[in-house]
């Protein structure tokens, strides 16, 4: 690392491109930038199956060899840029935690905020680094004023953190919660938005939306959404733990008023690291969570007064950032969604075998979910990893019965040459008809 030094003035200076990378392994960083530079003059489709980039990419995780890990969408592991950044800023607050942490690792904080703005397409103002989707959506679901009687939409495939939060506030306060209980796959994007609009009445104040419901890999039209809430004065709540960094958007262009999102899904941040998006206008009228000067305040860093945090997992979301922007955004997407496609279409023709999915393209990304005729969704997990060791999650809830399977950028189509083997091997093997 720089001298202690030039250390701080480095840091409080690393909102440009390459920056983190840089500061913290600048062989890493030049190696990246030549990488960058060859992928970026390649036409889009050569760029999507160029495995010796992709190859580039996959050394520099450190995935064990012994599991082939398609649960990406639980968790996904960290790049060795990010690994190396968080264990020597961990090590350097370590040398003197309350001078390291609060007096040099904190002064890089806005440096941090203006990256992530940056990617995110927004107003460094609207964006607070927090430490997780849960948090930053909680945040603004205990922090609305809303009083007994007013209605909420959400649907029965939200994430379960949420529903209980909504239900909690339902418990406390007295509001009313409308529940849809969403058809999918949905490959009409009217059909979801009219669910939606039917459950709106006068009393409707708010409307929950999940960008991309992690249990099957839809993408809801969440911006036709906003659009006619905004019309009936509803506000909007996104749910983005599994779009940011997964799909090429700018999060105002979703019509959100709210938005939130892990950044140790597809950023491939550290464990632990988030961010909350509020509309400039309306950080005044979501109270903090936790306490602060002003919980009514119209500064959006009112809701970063978590007490002491981990400021080396924090600096390290600068090299996510930057190994991202290697990568791209859109080839990124489209990479992923590729992936997807790599491995339905070699089992698609598999008696028995559904996808719950979209087929569409714009309506999936990397999550998608498997189901195979009279074999439960816990068993066929259980076999996947027990006798394939292939990692996977056995999704069972309200309506949505299968597996799971979410590829990333370091997955191969070797690996999932690896499961469709798999796949074929248990479809032939007569353990539907037990």
């Amino acid at each position: 690392m720089p001298s202690r030094r030039s250390f701080l003035h480095q840091l409080t200076r690393a909102a440009g491109t390459g920056a983190f990378l840089s500061l913290t392994n600048a062989a890493l960083a030049a190696d990246a930038r030549r990488q960058q530079e060859r992928f970026a003059q390649l036409p889009d489709e050569a760029a999507l199956q160029d495995e010796t980039f992709w190859g580039w990419v996959q050394q520099q995780f450190t995935v064990s060899p012994n599991l082939l890990n398609l649960n990406n969408g639980g968790v996904s592991p960290q790049p060795k840029p990010v690994q190396e950044a968080h264990i020597r800023f961990y090590q350097y607050s370590n040398e003197a935690p309350s001078y390291y942490m609060w007096r040099i690792l904190d002064e890089g904080r806005e440096a941090l905020r203006s990256k992530l703005a940056g990617l995110a397409g927004c107003d460094p103002e609207e964006l607070a680094i927090n430490r997780n989707a849960t948090e930053g959506l909680n945040t603004v679901i205990f922090g609305l004023n809303l009083k007994a009687g007013d209605e909420v939409v959400l649907s029965k495939q939200d994430y379960p953190n949420m529903i209980h939060a909504w239900k909690q506030r339902e418990k406390r306060d007295g509001i009313r919660l409308v529940w849809l209980d969403l058809q999918l796959p949905e490959e009409n994007p009217e059909v979801l938005v009219q669910q939606y609009v039917k459950a709106f009445t006068s009393r409707t104040k708010v409307v929950h939306v999940t960008h991309l419901i992690n249990w099957t890999g839809q993408v809801l039209p969440i911006r036709r959404i906003a659009d006619v809430a905004h019309q009936r004065g509803i506000e909007v709540i996104g749910d983005g733990a599994h779009s940011f960094a997964h799909f090429d958007f700018r999060i105002p262009d979703l019509g959100c008023d709210y938005f939130a999102t892990s950044l140790h899904k597809w950023l491939c941040a550290p464990f632990g690291s988030g961010l909350l998006w509020i509309r400039k206008e309306k950080i005044k009228n979501i109270w903090a969570l936790l306490s602060s000067g002003q919980p009514d305040g119209p500064d959006i860093r009112k809701f970063e007064s978590l007490g002491t945090r981990s400021f080396a997992s924090e600096m390290a979301i600068g090299n996510a950032l930057d190994f991202h922007q290697v990568i791209g955004s859109k080839r990124k997407e489209e990479r992923l969604r590729y992936l997807t496609g790599y491995w339905t279409s070699r089992v698609a023709h598999l008696k028995g075998v559904r996808f719950l999915q979209p087929r569409t393209p714009s309506f999936y990304g990397a999550i998608a979910n498997i189901a195979m005729e009279g074999i439960k969704p816990a068993d066929l997990a259980s076999t996947l990893h027990n006798t394939y060791k292939i990692h996977t999650v056995a999704i069972d809830r309200e309506n949505i019965h299968g597996v799971r399977i979410t590829p990333h950028v370091y997955t191969q189509p070797a690996d999932l040459d690896r499961l469709v083997l798999a796949l074929n091997k248990i479809a032939g093997s007569g353990m539907g008809s037990r």
